[in-house]
Formats: structure tokens, C-alpha cells, sequence
């Protein structure tokens, strides 16, 4: 075996390897003072920046998490390299031969695991780019050509093609002296009956890098029909490649990243390449898996979480992409940056965009538009009806504890009150109030919320009119004290309140039991002209025990009046009337929220037509009293 490497190698390596160059492949350094710089710790999660690289010294150290020393030493611990690993692959980039203290240099079948499978890959990248000139190849020259990539993209990028053969690519590695216990670690060949096939075959190829720039793996694409298998295949997992911990496109978008500190998520290798090639030159995407919690810690160390970072996602717009924005919405948190998401007119994504439109519409689509916040909140509110108060109230109970996730609580306000514009709830307060206490409730590990529909109701939504388990009610509830009053009346002195009461409907009536009795008098043929067994038919009208027992209540409970006569007949009238009126303004404002400036012109004019009789009727209640019912 060969012995450790030359100590004056060792020297040569660190000197010749700047750690800030090191270090800035990795996350966004910044000006910290006294000639060092500062930028977010890759070794824990923090808000702030306390780790500092000092390039003159060649030594970087974590205050938060006391991690330190030189270049190598930073190289070994983020990239989970052996010593020796670590100074082969900087004695590489720096162009430096390594001698070994016990005969000569180290032939590669002796060097480190991950040095090996990474050399692997590079030949096989080169390999795969050599084949996409060759004859079999024309298919994916053609697929790349109708998607706008000529050769010059294909270079850039390293796309290259797997031969269809079972085993090209495995002999070919082979002759360059890997064995066949590396090829079937790295994932490139995989068991076949007879040894080792490779695993890609008759496909377009992508290379994969790390955020070193180290390819890592790749993903291949399926051009033939008789293919049975899946339209895109990535590398397994190995030693090498995690793929919730890559991103595709990051080694070309990572000094941009940094420099304007905005990232733009696409989902696709195509996307990736045809948002460089419109100028987008901080397009990264997954491969072939959900936008995670790892990807963010990339990100986060690249844009450094200043105030003025920017994360953009291009969802497709179809139900697949709106699900993957409402999975990345849940990992929204773990970011600083501000969050965005972008969907391309017809839902066509940015490879397809770039083809109809120009890299003008795909530079476009990519400018920040819906904050994903919004979106994903939005996703949610639509699949309730908010003419309804009691889709109004679904709707706040699932979109609610989405907010109250949020950590900052201005933040936090601020989107609740955008919540209630949502909704048409215009008493944003309420909002406000309700995604705070879930908020609490989280913070203490609550299991769930209390629920919002118990009768602690503190905003006027009618509930649903089901029939009601008793009469209790809260009768220092202002609405609740004149509806009993207004019902009172109609039993015990029909005559007082009609014919007016017999056009006052069930939803005039904000408790479900008040509800319930006024349908018993209306199915009972109405309080005008009452009969003399008039009480006894809307008793017999009562759908229930419960409400037949309400109606006897209020049939002998006293009125609360010094004088019951026409005058305080027609004040309880109007009141319920008048509440009624306001609420359904209220509404119909709401509906004018939700619309927006831009909304359906026809629509607009015909709210805002509803708005305005409505609003004149309530005046007119106010200004005359019953004479106006």
C-alpha cells in the first residue's frame, strides 16, 4: 500500500488553495472588517453570520458553533472526506502531483473512496458528451433541438447520450481501470445476469454536481418508445449522491445566487437550461425529488438571508405543480428570503415558454409576482364557496394555522390581514385574533386549535340553521335579544307585526333555534289573519321536541315592553331588519374585495349595483322607520 502523502505536499496544497476561494463554492461570503469575511455557518442553522474566514491567515472558525482550522480541514468536514481524500482532490484543482512517503505516487485503485466515484462520473460525463456526436445519438440532438438547444447549449450544460447497448459505458470505465465493485457503487452499471450492465441506456444525459461543481450523478432522459422505463431516471443513492441534497444547475448559478441574491426554482433540467440561456443565470432545479429542507439549507448559505433575498418558484400551473408549491409553502419558514411563485400563461413552463415567447417572456415570467404565501393560501380559499358564511368560516379553519406558522409576527399580522381580504371577512381583527391563539396553541404543542365553530362566535356569520339541541342562547347578545322579542310578538300578537313579519325570512334570524321557529310560523301559514288555533299549528310545525318546547317559551314569556303597540312592534322589526341589511353589505363588500379592480367588469358592475340598493334601503330603515319596510 502506498504510505501518507509528502509533507511538503501537504504544505504546497494549503498554500497554493486560497480557503476563501474554497469557501465561497460552498455559501456567500461577505466583508466582516479587519481583512475577514463572514457569511452564514454550512455546519448549523443560524439567522445571522458568525462564521468568518480569515484569508490571510488561511483559517476559518464558527462562533456559534466553534467549528475551525484551514482549508483542508473545512474541506474534510462538508464534504465527509478521509485527509488524504481531501488533499488528492485540492492537490488536483491546484495542479499539483502528490509524492507518498513509502514508493511513489498513488495509483488510483489505492485512493480514497469518494475520490474514485467522483473520477468515475467525470469519465463517464466525458464519455456520454463523446457519444451525442454519434450517429445512434440522432434522436437526442433532435429532442434537443425542438426544445431551442443547439450544440453550443449541449457543451455548456454536458448533456451528453447513453448508448442503447447493454454495456458500453461499463467496459469503457473498465479499460480506465475502475473496478466493478466501483462502477456498481457509483450507480453508473448495476448487476446484470452475466456482471455488471450500465444502468443508462438509450438516454439523453444529464451531469449532476454538487455545489463544488463535482459531478456527482446523473439524470437521464427517455427518448425511445419501446423504453419501458420511467420518463426520467436519476442516479440511485450512493455514497456520493443524496438527492434531496443536490441541485441541479447550482454549480453554474451559485456566483450569481450569491451576487444578486435571488434563486429562481424551475423543475426540470430543460427549465434550468433554458432559463441560463434567456439570461436567468440563478435557475437551479431538484432532481426527482420535492423541494426540501436540505435544498433550503444550500440556498440559504448562498443568499446569506438578507433582507432583500428572493427565492422564486415556477411551478407548472397544473394540479401537480400547485401541490409541489403547497409542499414547498410548508418549508417556507426555514427561509429568511422572501418567497414568490411564477406560473407562465397557458401553464407552459419555462422551456416551453422560451420557445413560443422568446427568453424575453421567460426573463419576464421570473420577475417576483405572487408572493407563495398568497398562492398557497389562495389554493385553499378557492375550493370553498365564500358567499356563504359557513364556507367563509371552512375556509379560516384550514387556511388559518397555515399563517400562524409563520414565525415573525409582523409577518405573521400581515398576512392574516391579507387572509381576511381573502375571505371578505371585514373584520380583519377577528383574523388577526384567531391565527394568533392557533399560534399559541402550536408554540405549547397543542395538538390542534380549539375549534372556531364552537358558540364562542365572536364576529356576526349566521351559522348554518340545523336544528337546534335547546334554547340557550345569550341573550345579552343585542341581535339575540330583539330576534326573541320580534318572535314573541309574532305569537303572541300576530297582529301587531304583520303582514310585515311574513316576509322576514329564516336567515333574518341569526340563532339557529330563532331560525327554526320562525320557519314553524311561516309552515303554519303565516302570522297574518291568525286563527284562533294559530299557536297550536305552529307547535304542531316544530320539527323537534326541542323547538316544539321554544315555541311554548316564547308563547308565554313576557314581552319586554312597558307598552306593546304598533310603535315598539315596528322598532323590533326594524331592527332585525336593519341587522339584517348590514350584514348582507357586509358580504357583498366582502364579494367586492375578493374581485378586485381587475375583476369580470359585468360582475363588478353588478355588486357594486347590489351594494348601492342595499345601502340605500338601510338608509331608509334608519331615516323612516317601519314605514319603510
Amino acid at each position: 500500500m502506498a504510505g501518507r502523502i509528502n509533507d511538503d505536499d501537504v504544505k504546497a496544497v494549503r498554500d497554493a488553495v486560497p480557503i476563501d476561494a474554497v469557501v465561497s463554492e460552498y455559501l456567500q461570503l461577505r466583508n466582516a472588517g479587519g481583512g475577514n469575511l463572514k457569511g452564514l455557518c454550512p455546519f448549523h442553522d443560524e439567522k445571522s453570520p458568525s462564521f468568518q474566514v480569515s484569508p490571510s491567515k488561511g483559517l476559518f472558525h464558527c462562533f456559534g458553533c466553534q467549528e475551525g482550522g484551514d482549508t483542508i480541514a473545512f474541506v474534510m468536514k462538508i464534504d465527509h472526506l478521509s485527509f488524504s481524500e481531501t488533499v488528492e482532490r485540492l492537490a488536483a484543482k491546484a495542479g499539483i502531483t502528490l509524492r507518498y512517503e513509502e514508493g511513489g505516487y498513488n495509483p488510483g485503485h489505492q485512493r480514497g473512496e469518494r475520490i474514485r466515484l467522483i473520477e468515475a462520473h467525470k469519465v463517464a460525463a466525458q464519455f456520454y458528451a463523446d457519444q451525442l456526436g454519434s450517429p445512434e445519438a440522432e434522436i437526442g440532438r433532435k429532442f434537443l433541438a425542438e426544445r431551442g438547444f443547439d450544440q453550443a447549449a449541449a457543451e455548456h450544460f454536458g448533456v451528453g447520450y447513453s448508448p442503447a447497448g447493454w454495456d458500453h459505458l461499463t467496459r469503457f470505465l473498465r479499460g480506465k481501470g475502475f473496478s466493478d465493485k466501483e462502477l456498481i457503487l457509483s450507480g453508473l452499471s448495476q448487476d446484470g445476469r452475466r456482471g455488471p450492465i450500465d444502468r443508462f441506456r438509450g438516454r439523453l444525459m444529464w451531469p449532476i454536481k454538487d455545489v463544488g461543481g463535482e459531478i456527482v450523478g446523473f439524470g437521464a432522459r427517455k427518448l425511445r418508445d419501446d423504453d419501458n422505463g420511467p420518463k426520467y431516471l436519476n442516479t440511485p443513492e450512493t455514497p456520493i449522491y443524496k438527492k434531496s441534497q443536490v441541485l441541479y444547475g447550482i454549480d453554474l448559478a451559485k456566483k450569481d445566487i450569491a451576487k444578486v441574491s435571488r434563486a429562481v426554482v424551475v423543475e426540470g433540467y430543460t427549465d434550468v437550461m433554458a432559463c441560463h440561456l434567456a439570461g436567468v443565470t440563478t435557475a437551479i432545479a431538484t432532481c426527482g425529488t420535492a423541494f426540501g429542507g436540505d435544498h433550503i439549507k444550500i440556498l440559504r448559505r448562498l443568499l446569506m438571508d438578507n433582507g432583500s433575498a428572493r427565492v422564486i418558484f415556477t411551478f407548472d400551473g397544473d394540479a401537480a405543480g400547485q401541490k409541489a408549491a403547497l409542499r414547498a409553502f410548508e418549508d417556507d419558514q426555514k427561509f429568511a428570503a422572501e418567497t414568490y411563485i411564477a406560473i407562465a400563461p397557458d401553464g407552459m413552463d419555462p422551456c416551453e415558454l422560451r420557445l413560443a415567447k422568446g427568453d424575453e417572456a421567460v426573463a419576464e415570467l421570473v420577475q417576483p409576482r405572487t408572493p407563495l404565501f398568497e398562492f398557497a393560501l389562495r389554493q385553499i380559499v378557492t375550493r370553498y364557496d365564500l358567499e356563504t358564511p359557513a364556507g367563509r368560516a371552512a375556509a379560516l379553519d384550514e387556511a388559518a394555522p397555515i399563517v400562524a406558522k409563520i414565525k415573525n409576527i409582523a409577518s405573521q399580522h400581515e398576512v392574516a390581514v391579507q387572509l381576511a381580504g381573502m375571505l371578505g371577512i371585514l373584520d380583519t381583527q377577528f383574523v388577526v385574533r384567531r391565527v394568533a391563539q392557533i399560534a399559541r396553541w402550536q408554540r405549547q404543542g397543542g395538538e390542534r386549535a380549539p375549534d372556531r365553530r364552537q358558540p364562542q362566535r365572536t364576529y356576526d356569520t349566521p351559522a348554518p340553521a340545523a336544528a337546534p339541541s335547546g334554547p340557550a342562547l345569550n341573550l345579552r347578545s343585542p341581535a339575540h335579544r330583539t330576534e326573541r322579542e320580534l318572535l314573541k310578538l309574532a305569537l303572541q300578537r300576530p297582529e301587531l307585526v304583520s303582514p310585515a313579519f311574513d316576509a322576514y325570512g329564516t336567515d333574518e334570524f341569526t340563532a339557529p333555534p330563532y331560525a327554526a321557529v320562525r320557519q314553524c310560523v311561516q309552515d303554519a301559514g303565516g302570522a297574518t289573519g291568525a286563527p284562533s288555533d294559530y299557536l297550536d299549528a305552529v307547535r304542531e310545525a316544530a320539527p323537534n321536541d326541542s323547538v316544539r318546547a321554544l315555541v311554548t317559551e316564547l308563547a308565554v314569556e313576557t314581552i319586554f315592553a312597558k307598552t306593546v303597540d304598533e310603535a315598539y312592534a315596528g322598532d323590533q322589526l326594524v331592527t332585525v331588519r336593519l341587522r339584517a341589511v348590514d350584514r348582507r353589505i357586509r358580504d357583498v363588500q366582502g364579494s367586492l374585495a375578493r374581485l378586485g379592480p381587475s375583476g369580470d367588469p359585468a360582475q363588478l358592475a353588478a355588486v357594486q349595483n347590489e351594494l348601492w340598493v342595499l345601502t340605500q334601503y338601510g338608509q331608509s330603515l334608519r331615516n323612516n322607520g317601519a314605514a319603510a319596510l
